[in-house]
């Protein structure tokens, strides 16, 4: 994907005609993307050269500080819950009838057997608060104009990413396309998204795909089924009480 001809780039200025600084175009999209609230159903394909397995959920979240996920497929992990409260992330097993407590040192796990790390599912970080945001130009990835920009870590900040570089659409303000790359900056996942859904007052990706760039064959799909966003959630929702009683 090239730079588009004759774009000039000021790093210490506002972006295009939009009059945006590349912290406020990823703003954008991540509150476009999360709302004030949100919840809904999803389903997450994961595929291996010699096998497939399919999850289905429900999600709710509320700002950056509490997200909660409840599986409700297949028999095997139904009734699994993860909760993110604020800076603690748990996963309640009803199967052994434990609770337990996942580490920041565990963030860059797998989750579920997917692609997916529990940070990128469980939205752990803040791509607004965690990263220092640089606009590198326009880009036209699968049709579409995007503001390509370059998310680094602020000192200290509680991420597990090395860098990101993201693609947002002018028109609409979604994240079209990630590159995740880890501490020695090599490129290791890379995430597109597809099909534009209306849900509610809002128009977002609803299949994400993510690759894991070594090993070919390897990709989880997560599909938005349904989403509500901005519809009030009390705080007492996220507790690890009501991870056991959630359904």
């Amino acid at each position: 994907m090239g730079i588009i001809a004759g774009f000039v780039i000021i790093y210490s200025g506002k972006s295009l005609s939009q009059d945006l600084t590349a912290k406020e175009i990823v703003a954008k999209a991540d509150q476009k993307n999360r709302g004030e609230t949100s919840q809904g159903t999803m389903s997450m394909k994961i595929v291996r050269p010699s096998w497939e397995r399919t999850i289905e959920m429900k999600s709710w979240s509320k700002s950056d500080d509490f997200f909660l996920v409840y599986i409700t497929a297949p028999a095997k992990e139904k009734g699994q819950v993860f909760l993110k409260r604020e800076n603690e992330m748990w996963n309640w097993v009803p199967s052994i009838d434990r609770m337990i407590k996942i580490p920041p040192s565990m963030m860059m796990q797998s989750w579920m057997g997917s692609d997916f790390t529990n940070d990128d599912l469980m939205q752990q970080s803040s791509i607004v608060k965690d990263y220092d945001h640089e606009l590198l130009g326009v880009d036209t990835v699968r049709e579409k104009d995007c503001y390509k920009i370059k998310l680094t870590p602020k000192p200290e900040a509680p991420v597990v990413w090395g860098k990101i570089i993201t693609w947002i659409t002018r028109d609409g303000f979604n994240n079209w396309k990630n590159e995740y790359y880890d501490e020695d900056m090599e490129l290791i996942n890379i995430e597109n998204a597809y099909e534009l859904k209306d849900f509610g007052d809002r128009t977002l990706p609803s299949r994400m795909v993510i690759e894991p760039v070594d090993e070919p064959g390897n990709k989880t799909v997560l599909i938005f089924d349904d989403m509500i966003f901005n519809k009030p959630i009390d705080d007492d929702f996220f507790t690890q009480q009501n991870m056991k009683q959630v359904r």
